[in-house]
């Protein structure tokens, strides 16, 4: 056969074969292993390339069909292990040199075809893998650097056009029918070659992936020949020419569109942008900016005078003017689309300058500096490049090459257009940004050695941002705050400018602009405030704020945010500054603002007599644009003196003087002001008198003077409202002051002999003004705003707080009555009487209330000084409060509004949940009594079927007394408790209820819910819950009766449950007893239960869900349960009670001969009721033996009720009636309840027993029936969670049972030991079957916490007896899970349950014997879970459901094995295994697990096992690093993502991180010697990330802790061992260590003995 095959050879060169021929003859040859050719790959090789070169060189033809077919051929064998292999093996194989330039002269075709080119893209691109898949194919294009760089601009040209294809030409983009070729089907006729290609070939569906993966691979190949090119000048001009501009126009489409439509439709992975963006940056890097053109930029860049000198004799050996080049080609047009081009560039050169600063931005200390200057005067070309009209301050001009000088582009006078501006200020910013981080900017050698030449550039810069001055662009303002960062003498001579545009006249409100500029502003009062220089700032602020404004209307002066910032910098400035500038803000208003407002108003005044026209608008327009003025300054000082410390008596004597002399100065202001508006109101006075005496003269100047009137009302409306302000102010401040410094001289005392007697009439005299709108002899109008109402009830609020320190004069009548009135002033229930919207919000600012947020900044006057205002109020007042305050919860939502603003009902609910509420006995009782009212209203209202006499003595008592009576006196207690036991034992309903009524009283329900039981008297407690009772028992729903909307049903269950909850609620409070002297406790118990079996049998719960009937059924066993549990710890007739209701329950049968018509649902009621009933009495066995005499007979008749009970609906559910209701959980927790009443029978009886008497259950048939069946079904299929919880429950009860009469029976039949074999047999069902639950794979992680406590009381009982015996196979089954053989075979959950099972059990109290095993062979516990941590943590899918768990047991051994390990080793080998944990891309929550488990971990042994720490303090700390790195990285600032529900997370854990921190130092012992290690680890993660500011305030406190074990010799080391950056991050912390912590440590040292 190998004969017959060998002339293929000649027949491939023979012209005589036709070339179809050719080509099934080379695929045969390369497929057929009979086909013997000497050197095959090679000839094959050389023969294709060959065919395909004399084809496109035309010395050879041939169809289209056999050109596709050639090049698929090529593509095949390129790609096959037949020829990958002999490559591998070191055989010589190559391809021709021609076939580089075949390559490239194809792909240019592709990118300039308009039509489809002869072959598809995807194949060629397959064809360039091939060649570039292994270094001797790939050496075609790697020999000659040329054809690597033509081949990667190609393909960066192709990328390019592929991501600028528009989205929309999806379906037929040329690039992807005629070039790309997206689905590339093989021609018929040429078949694949072979099946085994090479694991790189990955046949793509979409080729435009396929591109830039072919692109990332050439990429890779081209870096790895450009580091090998030995001429670096060589590189930079190719790269320059031929590379730079398609490579940076590719990373900004990759960079920019990286969430764009385009990504998705070509299907790229962000993962590979990232990679091609890398390999971009490194290529520029490697080529623009190597160590050996540093000379070059130099010679380009430096001042010929500072680089004298510096130069060899020869020159630079670089490339010449090297920055020229660069700019001149990213500023060319043609290699972009023109709206592209000024994008690229800006975007390119921040990317240049961060590269050049990474290659020249650091260098030796000797030429430190000269790299920084070097670094500067580059930025100084790449600023004015972006078109920002700079180019005539760069310092470095004279020496840029006039032919690339970037103007040419466009004149420096041309305006930048808007795209461009916004994309200029970005490039801007991040030039800006880069050189604040790298630190070029030193300003002592810039003063000194370089004439300033930073400082100027940075000026220029500066007087650009103002001159074209972009206030609604967010860069605008980031680049303010750049500079002030910089240097604050930057921006000081424009200080006015900035102040202006971005604060004082800034009038865009967008929310991304708001926030730049916000973060601007804050940042330039702490500058000024760390430079000490705030009132310098103010003063500046202050000339820009009196200058005449841009607009009509001004934007608010402080935003929330400010404000925040402005009182934090107030409080670190001193107290004589922030003085300062208050003195300057009423200098202003005396010196700018009165001054215009008095010559303004004499000069409106003589245009009114003269008749003024034009003139006089215009005198309106300045004085209302005046008094806005005086309103914001007025703002702005109310604002700095709240925020100021105030006085003490340990001020200095010339602060005391400096702010009494500041008070009186704010007085006279204040009366200036006053004055002013009165004498205004006596000149409207006689304006009107007047112009009634003229009244035929005012025809045709109606709607002018109308208009007048309005502009004088607003700017009037101003005026006072400043004034106003201000004297609030100061009378909150002055009053401060005088309380806290005995020093001060308050100015509102009399300075007479009188003394006080004077002082006292003048305070009452200014309550008596205020309560006439007087304010200092001066009237104002509370009709002209909103804020001067408020106002003038805080002034009148502050003089009542002043008389009542004053307590001689609060005992006066007079000043009784006046506080009465002003109280009434300040209630204002007229005002209340307004129909409070929904939408009325509050930001809580005084200066921001108007019409729309007044009732709310009332409604907070009101409710934050109601034990101020209370007593002065009357019973109708306080309830008209009550009414308003239950009126806004009932009609309104409780949420916050936008941005944390208060509406009336968030304040409402704030008071009804705030512990003041009960200290006011008149407004609590008003409320109960407002929400009973409205209950009252609600049954009036209903449909009563028949006469029923609570309510009709309430509608009687209404029209004889009226509505505002209190009900106790309307209605007797009497006549509802006889309503209700009426009701209770016939079963008839006095109320039907609509839905829509049901819900009303549901709303009500809720409001009681919030109110504290402890706060209601015993008059109020008794009669609201009576009426809830009668609620109970005495109304029904509408459709109940009707059977129309059975759905509805469903809301009656959450009402009757709502109303149990509330009852069970007000058992609870202190009054209760009053109740149970008009009602007896079992009376009481009887009624409930029998109102809801009427309810059931009325078929009421018919078509409630399951969820809503099991919250009624839980209910009902909480108000049983508590109000049993009352009768029998208050000793109420405990016999009397107790008996009633167990004969009502006992005597029902209903359980043992049940009525077929009976209600299937009131059967678990009746279980509820004898179960909880019997499970409260249980739990107070033990009291007395008298009590416990009584308790006993009454569980002897319960038990012996519900076993019947039980038995007849256990026959019920086999015969299969529908019983559905009757959960498995519900019979198993009844069943519990049964076996524990036993239990506890069998206890006391045990103590009275006489000899010979045997001990027995009366129902365990029945318990080892249950016992049987729970242990087939427990984890034999998925189970509700609640049946698997009683089931646990059940087992622990029953082997308890069993253990304690089979001990009986083998002490009387010892010889028999039948008891020991049953509970031995038990012991190990039991576990088994824990075990097989515990291993089931439908549970979830969440399921297996839910389990644990019971499992854990399960196990406490089966080895709290335990023999040895039993102990060893508990021992055994746990050997058996842990083996790493079942985790390594997929089957992780047999060996977390015997993880729970160590857990669990090392925390159960042990025999001795059995806890002497356990701990013997802890060890080899610990060493197995060390192995199954460190094998889980390499699968992160394991982290949350195996490895955290396994690491919370390890710590649990830890704990409880405090002093039991005697060897350290086995405690070291856990910390070994923490170091494996993942801790790296996780999701928040299974992150906060993993660090919590590791956490708790290291504070075990840090806690229990301090010996271990001696010897293991590194592994220690290498741990608690990894969690300090991990924290750091995972709490960096992200933007708007550092707040919601994930961020709390990573606080949490600093929190935790700061805890640890203060362990360590406890024990400093053992870390004195890593104290300084620990804060060099602290210190290099800070330096690579942005900590969010609440993070690392938790961090840095825990640091300081460290740095207090530092001694003087290892901040010597610190500082001398740290690298450049990290040891700046050093310096910072211990500069603050120094001044924060340190001082103050030192502080509290000095008093500590």
């Amino acid at each position: 056969m190998a004969a017959i095959y060998s002339g293929i050879h000649l027949k491939l060169k023979s012209p005589q074969t036709p070339w179809e021929d050719k080509l099934k003859l080379a695929r045969f040859a390369w497929i057929s292993s009979q086909c013997l050719l000497p050197n095959k790959e090679q000839v094959l090789l050389d023969w294709c390339t060959h065919a395909l070169t004399g084809w496109y060189n035309q010395k050879v033809g041939f169809s289209q069909d056999v050109l596709d077919g050639l090049w698929c051929y090529l593509d095949d064998l390129l790609h096959s292990r037949k020829l990958h292999t002999p490559l591998k093996q070191g055989k010589t194989i190559s391809l021709r040199l021609n076939m580089a330039q075949l390559l490239l002269d194809r792909l240019q075709e592709c990118s300039r075809a308009a039509t489809g080119p002869p072959v598809s893209v995807s194949t060629l691109l397959s064809v360039c893998r091939g060649v570039l898949s292994s270094p001797a194919l790939s050496s075609v294009f790697t020999t000659k650097y040329e054809l690597i760089v033509d081949l990667l601009a190609k393909l960066c040209s192709l990328a390019c056009r592929e991501l600028q294809q528009p989205v929309v030409t999806q379906p037929g983009s040329d690039l992807e029918t005629s070039q790309t070729e997206l689905i590339t089907e093989r021609p018929p006729d040429h078949p694949q070659l072979d099946s085994d290609k090479a694991p790189s070939k990955q046949k793509d569906k979409h080729s435009s992936a396929n591109l830039f993966e072919v692109l990332l691979q050439v990429l890779s190949c081209y870096l790895s020949v450009q580091r090998q090119q030995a001429n670096p000048n060589r590189v930079f001009s190719l790269v320059t020419n031929q590379l730079i501009q398609p490579l940076v126009l590719l990373r900004h489409l990759l960079t920019s569109g990286e969430h764009a439509p385009s990504h998705t439709h070509l299907r790229l992975r962000q993962q590979l942008c990232r990679d091609i963006r890398v390999k971009i940056e490194s290529i520029i890097h490697l080529a623009l900016f190597p160590s050996e053109h540093l000379t070059s930029y130099k010679e380009e860049l430096l001042p010929s005078k500072e680089d004298s000198g510096k130069r060899g004799p020869g020159g630079a050996k670089g490339p010449l003017k090297p920055v020229s080049a660069i700019l001149c080609k990213l500023s060319a047009q043609g290699y972009c689309e023109p709206s592209l081009h000024y994008s690229v560039k800006s975007n390119s050169y921040s990317l240049l300058f961060k590269l050049f600063l990474e290659s020249y931005g650091k260098g030796s200390r000797e030429n430190e500096e000269e790299q920084r200057m070097l670094c500067f005067y580059f930025l100084t070309r790449l600023v004015p490049a972006l078109d920002v009209g700079l180019d005539g301050h760069s310092p470095s001009s004279d020496k840029a090459d006039q032919s690339v000088s970037v103007s040419t582009e466009s004149p420096p006078d041309s305006p930048c257009s808007p795209e461009s501006w916004s994309l200029a200020l970005l490039a801007v910013e991040s030039l800006l940004s880069q050189a604040l981080s790298a630190d070029i900017y030193n300003v002592a050698a810039d003063r000194i050695r370089h004439k300033e030449v930073q400082l100027n550039f940075y000026r220029a810069l500066g007087q650009m941002f103002f001159n074209q001055a972009q206030p609604s662009i967010p860069a605008w303002y980031r680049c303010l705050k750049v500079l002030l960062s910089l240097n604050h003498l930057i921006l000081e001579p424009d200080l006015d400018q900035l102040l202006s545009s971005a604060w004082v006249n800034a009038d865009c409100m967008e929310a991304r602009v708001q926030r730049a500029r916000q973060l601007t502003l804050c940042s330039l009062l702490q500058t000024y405030t760390k430079l000490r220089q705030l009132p310098r700032l103010f003063s500046e602020l202050l000339s820009v704020i009196c200058q005449p404004a841009l607009d009509d209307l001004r934007p608010p002066l402080l935003s929330e945010g400010i404000s925040s910032s402005l009182r934090t910098c107030l409080l670190d400035t001193p107290a004589s500054q922030g003085l300062e500038i208050c003195s300057l803000v009423l200098e202003s208003i005396r010196k700018y603002i009165l001054p215009d407002l008095v010559k303004e108003n004499r000069e409106a005044e003589k245009m009114e007599i003269d008749g003024g026209g034009d003139d006089e608008v215009k005198m309106d327009q300045e004085r209302d644009c005046a008094s806005l003025k005086l309103f914001s300054l007025s703002q702005l000082l109310h604002a700095v003196l709240f925020s100021l410390k105030t006085l003490d008596n340990a001020s200095p004597l010339p602060l005391v003087r400096q702010s009494h002399g500041l008070m009186e100065e704010m007085q006279r202001v204040v009366k200036d002001l006053l004055q002013l508006l009165s004498a205004e109101k006596k000149a409207v006075k006689t304006n009107l008198k007047t112009q009634r005496k003229g009244k035929k003269n005012l025809g045709h100047k109606e709607s002018q003077k109308a208009s007048d009137s309005e502009m004088r009302k607003m700017w009037e409306q101003k005026i006072q409202e400043a004034a106003l302000l201000l004297r609030y102010t100061w009378v909150e401040v002055d009053t401060l002051f005088h309380i806290h410094c005995s020093k001060y001289t308050s100015l509102d005392s009399a300075p007479t002999a009188a003394g006080s007697e004077i002082e006292d009439r003048s305070l009452l005299t200014r309550i008596e003004g205020l309560l006439s709108c007087e304010v200092e002899d001066s009237v104002v109008s509370l009709s002209c705003s909103p804020m001067s109402c408020l106002l003038l009830k805080l002034l009148t609020l502050q003089q009542m707080k002043k008389a009542l320190l004053d307590t001689p004069l609060v005992a006066e009548q007079s000043t009784a009555a006046l506080l009465n009135k002003a109280a009434l002033f300040i209630l204002a229930k007229e005002e209340l009487e307004v129909s409070l919207d929904g939408e009325q919000v509050w930001g809580g600012q005084i200066d921001s209330v108007n019409a729309s947020s007044y009732p709310v900044a009332h409604w907070y006057l009101l409710t934050s000084n109601l034990p101020l205002l209370a007593p002065y109020l009357n019973g109708e007042d306080v309830g008209y409060i009550a009414n308003v305050l239950v009126g806004s919860l009932l009609s309104r939502q409780t949420e916050r509004g936008k941005d944390g603003c208060l509406t009336v009902s968030l304040l409402s609910s704030q008071l009804l949940q705030s512990s003041i509420l009960p200290e006011l006995p008149s407004l609590f009782s008003a409320t109960v009594s407002s929400l009973t009212q409205r209950i009252f209203s609600v049954f009036v209202a209903a449909h009563t079927p028949k006469v029923c006499p609570t309510l009709l003595a309430f509608q009687e008592g209404v029209k004889g007394q009226g509505q505002g009576q209190p009900l106790s006196t309307l209605v007797k207690k009497e006549t509802i408790v006889e309503d209700i036991l009426t009701s209770s034992k016939t079963g008839e309903v006095s109320v039907l209820l609509t839905d829509k009524q049901t819900k009303e009283l549901v709303n009500l329900l809720q409001i009681l819910t919030n109110l504290s039981p402890d706060g209601m008297s015993s008059e109020d407690l008794s009669f609201i819950f009576l009426l809830l009772l009668f609620m109970l028992s005495s109304t029904s729903c509408h459709s109940d009766q009707m059977t129309t909307d059975p759905p509805a049903s469903g809301d009656g269950v959450v009402f009757l449950e709502k109303l149990l909850r509330i009852l069970t609620c007000l058992l609870e409070g202190k009054n209760f007893q009053g109740v149970l002297k008009l009602i007896h406790g079992g009376t009481l118990l009887q009624a409930v239960v029998s109102s809801l079996l009427w309810h059931s049998h009325s078929g009421r719960f018919c078509s409630t869900s399951s969820s809503d009937w099991l919250d009624l059924i839980k209910a009902v066993q909480g108000f049983i349960g508590s109000l049993v549990q009352l009768i029998i710890v208050r000793n109420s007739s405990v016999r009397l009670n107790l008996e009633q209701f167990a004969s009502y329950l006992t005597n029902k049968e209903v359980a043992s001969r049940p009525d077929p018509g009976a209600s299937v649902q009131s059967i678990p009621l009746l279980l509820t009721s004898l179960t909880s009933f019997s499970q409260t009495m249980t739990s107070h066995l033990g009291r007395s033996k008298t009590m416990d005499q009584t308790l006993i007979q009454m569980l002897a008749r319960t038990t012996a009720s519900l076993g019947p009970a039980v038995e007849s609906v256990l026959k019920t559910q086999i015969v299969g009636q529908p019983a559905s209701i009757l959960s498995q959980a519900f019979i198993v927790e009844v069943v519990t309840v049964m076996l524990n009443c036993e239990l506890s029978i069998l206890s006391v009886e045990e103590e009275k027993k006489q000899g010979g008497t045997q001990l027995t259950l009366g129902h365990i048939t029945l318990y080892r029936g249950f016992c049987q069946q729970i242990h087939k079904e427990i984890s034999s299929a998925p189970r509700p969670m609640d049946f698997l919880v009683a089931s646990l429950h059940f087992l622990s009860a029953f082997y308890r049972a069993v253990q304690r009469t089979g001990q009986e029976r083998q002490e009387e039949r010892e010889e028999e030991k039948k008891g020991g074999n049953e509970l031995d047999e038990l012991y190990i069902q039991t576990l088994q079957n824990v075990h097989r639950l515990l291993t089931a794979p439908w549970l979830s992680a969440t399921d297996l916490c839910e389990l644990e406590p019971p499992v854990q009381e399960l196990l406490r009982h089966l080895v709290e007896k335990s023999t040895t015996s039993q102990f060893n196979l508990l021992l055994l089954m746990i050997r058996e899970g842990l083996d790493t053989g079942k985790l390594r075979a997929g089957n992780y959950r047999e060996v977390l349950s015997a993880v729970i099972i160590i857990k669990l059990l090392s925390c159960c109290q042990l025999p001795e014997p059995c806890s002497k095993a356990l701990w013997l062979i802890a060890p080899q516990i610990i060493s197995a879970m060390v192995f199954l941590v460190r094998s889980s943590s390499d699968d992160i899918s394991l982290t949350l459901n195996f490895t955290i768990p396994v690491v919370i047991s390890m710590t649990s051994l830890l704990r409880q094995g405090e002093g039991l390990f005697t060897n350290p080793h086995h405690v070291i080998l856990i910390l070994g295994a923490l170091q494996s944990v993942p801790l790296d891309h996780l999701t928040p929550v299974v992150y906060h697990s993993a660090f919590l488990a590791v956490h708790e971990a290291l504070f075990a042994i840090i806690q229990c096992h301090p010996q271990v720490m001696l010897n293991a303090a590194p592994s220690f700390l290498n741990v608690f690093h990894r969690l300090l790195a991990s924290v750091m990285h995972e709490g960096r600032q992200r933007g708007d993502s550092d707040t919601g529900p994930d961020s709390e997370v990573y606080l949490q854990c600093s929190r935790l991180i700061e805890r640890m921190y203060s362990h360590i130092a406890a024990v400093a012992e053992s870390f004195t010697t890593l104290s300084a290690f620990m804060v060099a680890e602290y210190v290099t993660e800070l330096q690579k990330v942005t900590l969010r500011p609440d993070i690392k305030l938790h961090l840095t406190e825990g640091i300081y802790r460290i740095l207090d074990l530092c001694m003087e010799q290892d901040i010597k080391f610190l500082t001398a061992g740290l690298q450049m950056g990290i040891r700046e991050v050093f310096n910072e912390l211990y500069g603050s260590y120094t001044h924060y912590h340190k001082a103050q440590r030192q502080g509290e040292d000095k008093y500590t003995v």
